[in-house]
């Protein structure tokens, strides 16, 4: 199988470093191993989610921008009973049904089967003024929204945006547990140091990180992770890191090379300083490119270590929890 040439030039687009060296002409196509399972697609009998919006919400973090988001409520979701949340960044790709990750779908089938806990998805966007285009599969907005500032930047600013702006107008609507261990977020690329950020800046607010290719690198200073986490005091997180062997590897034409700008070297040194310090950490190293082919296959078992933890009952005669989880009656 092939991958589609305008598929694969687009997502390089969405990486600044992509712009910043030319290809290697013996660079392997790694993608190619990577499928979608099982868990990935609409099974009969599975009751489906519904996917609300697209909504915006003004920016006071980032003055003139919005931010579009959509929302998934699952078939299960019981507005009397407290819901965990997952978010997630550059949320049009996470979403897309022709895309790789197809998060709603797998979060479908992981309800269904009590592999993770009832939750609310958010699929939220980068911001932008309302005269920029919203980002699509083939464009993730890096040359035309407020992607590179809010994701790459190790501020608490697009912390603010979650924290304080996304996250009181969901509430209007849902009834989304305040529990820190029950809220997760994730990204790929600039989306997954972005969602690091906000769990590293916010840990009252946010336990669980999901991470494919982080741009854990010299964007606007993320290769500085690894020593910060070193030398400071451990916070309450969980995070899996994806990433490729064939990833953007800052490896030059002429032979130079500049490790704070290599993807996959920087996120093994995420992992190793995570867990130095002790953290609740997992990983899973392949051989794709910079993009989300990996996720694939992976995305549904990192779902399932990531919420390993929810309320599980083992009374045996519990039929209830012996038996796949209904849909809500209405």
């Amino acid at each position: 199988m092939n991958l589609p040439f305008a598929a694969m030039a687009a997502f390089l687009a969405c990486s600044a470093v992509a712009q910043q060296r030319p290809a290697m002409a013996d660079s392997p196509n790694g993608d190619i191993y990577y499928q979608l399972g099982p868990d990935s697609m609409p099974r009969d009998g599975v009751p489906k989610g519904e996917i609300r919006g697209p909504f915006t919400i003004p920016s006071q973090a980032y003055p003139g921008t919005q931010h579009t988001y959509w929302v998934y409520v699952p078939a299960q979701y019981d507005p009397a009973v407290p819901a965990s949340l997952m978010i997630f960044n550059d949320g049009q790709a996470f979403m897309a049904p022709e895309g790789d990750v197809r998060a709603q779908v797998v979060m479908d089938n992981l309800i269904f089967r009590r592999e993770i806990p009832v939750m609310i998805g958010v699929f939220i966007n980068p911001g932008r003024r309302p005269d920029q285009p919203e980002p699509t599969l083939s464009n993730w907005g890096d040359r035309d929204t407020n992607r590179p500032a809010e994701y790459n930047t190790l501020d608490d600013r697009y912390a603010q945006v979650i924290v304080d702006e996304l996250l009181p107008a969901l509430s209007k609507s849902f009834n989304i547990s305040k529990d820190p261990e029950r809220r997760g977020i994730g990204g790929s690329s600039s989306g997954a140091i972005a969602a690091f950020t906000v769990a590293w800046q916010r840990p009252d607010q946010f336990r669980k990180v999901l991470s494919n290719v982080g741009s854990f690198t010299n964007l606007r200073g993320g290769h500085i992770y690894p020593d910060i986490i070193r030398r400071s005091e451990r916070r309450p997180l969980r995070v899996f890191l994806v990433d490729g062997r064939n990833d953007n590897r800052a490896l030059r034409a002429d032979g130079g090379y500049d490790p704070d700008r290599d993807w996959f070297y920087q996120n093994v040194r995420m992992q190793q300083a995570l867990s130095a310090k002790g953290y609740d950490v997992n990983y899973s190293w392949g051989v794709q490119g910079h993009g989300q082919k990996m996720l694939r296959t992976v995305f549904p078992e990192m779902m399932r270590w990531l919420w390993r933890d929810h309320a599980v009952s083992t009374d045996v005669h519990d039929m209830v929890e012996r038996s796949p989880n209904p849909a809500r009656k209405k």
